[in-house]
């Protein structure tokens, strides 16, 4: 229980169809004083709003501290990738190493049979390769299975997704029927630190070496400014630059070990290939052949036509049928047939880079 609606609306549905419901809230970050309190109370896990629901619904609470776990498995890899050059996704390797993980541990311990989360997605299970697919939430707006590709088979059969049917006005009236606090409890952020300060304030702070000036060039090598570092850029940026060329530039390419970012024209960020590996893949298993599938390669673009091949040592190509604008290294590119979710890893390079 997160302390947002769509968790509490989850308990609800959850204990109305017969289950033994049990609460349970991660925390992440020490709890601060109101007058101190940092960006980072305003994480995606609320204890004290998940214990209020839990009254609510007489539920038994309890909260997990993970911190240290949230550290070694999500920050530290963030800042990390940040520093090689590389655009990270905290939320997909949170969910799979640190909130799916320790919560299905703790299930066990306390003798629960599943887990339930209010992510928008579903899960079915194929008895004709006896595995588990992963599949989009049926409310297209909400659904969340491009940060969930990499949850596990063992992950995926121990949990439950009662909201993966619902519409979020749907989801809103029960909370409403409930009497609920759902205006108090709206949304739980899905990137918790991220979105409460510029990542860049928050890498300066944690990682000092992330702030090593350089220079800005373009593909030609010509010098056209200076940066405060390369960490503080992302492919694709236009604002924020500080130079002026008479044309709009964009950031195509980054190079940390010779501290430079080089800009070009729009055009430059377009590429019709990249490389990804750490490859999860899904209910269909590891394909023996180039399928043909829908591409996802960050949560708020539309899907795209391209082919998949599979390679060795957990990597894959992926070929688009039309050139793609703005490929982040350290991303994740999803596959997708219809609904279901084939798999997906973490992008290495394109073809550009």
């Amino acid at each position: 229980m997160s302390g947002g609606v769509d968790s509490a609306v989850t308990a609800s549905l959850l204990q109305k169809a017969g289950y033994e419901v049990i609460g349970l809230t991660l925390t992440l970050w020490e709890d601060e004083g109101e007058e101190e309190k940092s960006w980072q109370d305003r994480s995606c896990c609320k204890v004290g709003l998940a214990r209020h629901v839990a009254k609510l619904l007489s539920i038994p609470h309890y909260s997990l501290n993970i911190r240290k776990t949230f550290q070694n498995e999500v920050i530290d890899p963030f800042c990390e990738t940040y520093l090689e050059g590389k655009t990270p996704n905290p939320c997909v390797l949170c969910n799979a190493r640190v909130k799916f993980s320790q919560l299905i541990k703790t299930a066990e311990r306390l003798g629960a049979d599943y887990i339930a989360t209010g992510h928008y997605g579903r899960i079915q299970y194929r008895s004709d390769l006896k595995r588990y697919s992963l599949l989009k939430g049926s409310n297209a707006e909400k659904d969340q299975s491009y940060f969930l590709y990499r949850l596990s088979q063992d992950q995926l059969s121990k949990t439950l997704f009662p909201l993966g049917e619902m519409s979020k006005d749907a989801v809103y009236k029960i909370a409403a029927d409930l009497e609920l606090p759902y205006e108090e409890i709206l949304e739980s952020q899905e990137v918790c630190f991220v979105t409460q300060k510029d990542y860049r304030v928050f890498l300066g702070e944690t990682r000092p070496e992330s702030k090593a000036p350089g220079e800005i060039v373009l593909d030609t090598g010509k010098v056209v400014g200076r940066h405060q570092g390369v960490a503080f850029h992302t492919i694709g940026q236009r604002r924020g630059l500080g130079i002026a060329l008479g044309e709009r530039a964009y950031v195509t390419r980054l190079d940390p070990k010779n501290r430079q970012v080089v800009i070009g024209t729009e055009e430059g960020l377009r590429t019709q290939e990249l490389m990804a590996g750490e490859i999860v893949w899904g209910g269909q298993g590891l394909p023996t052949a180039p399928v043909a599938i829908r591409a996802k390669i960050r949560y708020r673009t539309p899907e795209c036509a391209a082919t998949v091949i599979p390679g060795s040592e957990g990597k894959a190509r992926v070929l688009f049928n039309e050139p793609q604008r703005g490929i982040a290294p350290g991303q994740s590119v999803v596959f997708y047939q219809g609904d279901e979710v084939l798999g997906g890893g973490m992008i290495l390079e394109t073809s550009r880079n």
